[in-house]
């Protein structure tokens, strides 16, 4: 029994088509405080971050234990590169030991303080995946109040592929009618930063969110919320479009990468895809 690493997805979500790989969230909670994010539906308090206890004396336990051809993601429930990260250094101290220990790691983050940690992502095996939503700067602060903006994130893409580091993009959520005609400049600035794959999602709202949603984007949920609770499908506590509006806001993700030479995956939409992994991690075995 492992204290601070876990099994990615230990619920077997259906729609879930990431490889086998550990979940590490070196923090309670996220600054980032994104409109749209799921985490406040099971996370106490999820805006308000905090340091996990004794972080780094579990994970070093922990570390003595794992599949070692596993990887770890940092994070799925928190950016593991809030602002307090710089201060209190936690994200680096666990990949001072998971580079240590010789185990592949990915990190999914929006946070350009990532480029801080590069002599570490040099040494280890890993690839780094940056979130991008729009490039609109108005929309993204409306949207994703705490996050770095977006061209600060595509700043720390094109340091770490300059540095040799394997980058992806995830482009989500893509809202209909919001963010989805700024999303292929948002994939080609992308590509042009270094990005070698994309994974794409829809937004798919639970209560929590749908709630801040009305507040922030009244519009866009007047708009859409037949799509959602009438025309549209609920998938656990998560509201999904329907099937043929998601093909056609993906199909033009898809389109771009295809366009671009770049790979392309869905996250969680029950729909195939052609690269090797959905996530990105295929990425850290092709790293020389």
């Amino acid at each position: 029994m492992m204290e601070i690493l876990s099994d990615f997805d230990p619920w077997g979500d259906p729609l879930c088509t990431c490889p086998p790989k550990y979940s590490l969230n070196p923090y309670t909670g996220c600054q980032h405080a994104c409109v749209y994010c799921y985490i406040t539906s099971y996370i106490p308090n999820g805006f308000k971050c905090r340091a996990k206890k004794n972080l780094i004396a579990r994970l070093s336990r922990d570390l003595n234990k794992v599949d070692k051809e596993k990887p770890i993601s940092l994070s799925n429930s928190s950016d593991p590169y809030p602002p307090m990260e710089a201060e209190l250094k936690l994200t680096r101290k666990c990949l001072e030991l998971i580079v240590q220990a010789g185990v592949p790691f990915q990190i999914v983050t929006k946070g350009d303080l990532v480029t801080r940690d590069l002599d570490l992502l040099k040494e280890g095996k890993c690839v780094v995946s940056l979130t991008i939503t729009t490039l609109d700067e108005g929309l993204a602060k409306r949207l994703e109040p705490g996050a770095p903006r977006p061209k600060e994130r595509l700043r720390a893409m094109r340091v770490l592929s300059k540095a040799g580091i394997p980058v992806t993009l995830r482009a989500d959520p893509i809202f209909p009618y919001l963010n989805e005609e700024g999303i292929v400049e948002v994939v080609e600035a992308a590509a042009q930063a270094g990005a070698r794959h994309v994974t794409a999602s829809t937004f798919k709202p639970r209560p929590d969110s749908w709630r801040r949603m009305t507040l922030s984007f009244p519009e866009f949920c007047e708009r859409t919320k037949r799509l959602y609770f009438d025309y549209g499908w609920k998938h656990g506590p998560s509201r999904y479009l329907p099937k043929r509006l998601r093909v056609q806001l993906l199909d033009r993700v898809r389109r771009v990468c295809e366009r671009l030479g770049v790979s392309f995956a869905t996250c969680r939409e029950g729909l195939k895809f052609r690269a090797p992994s959905c996530d990105g991690t295929h990425l850290i075995r092709a790293r020389p």
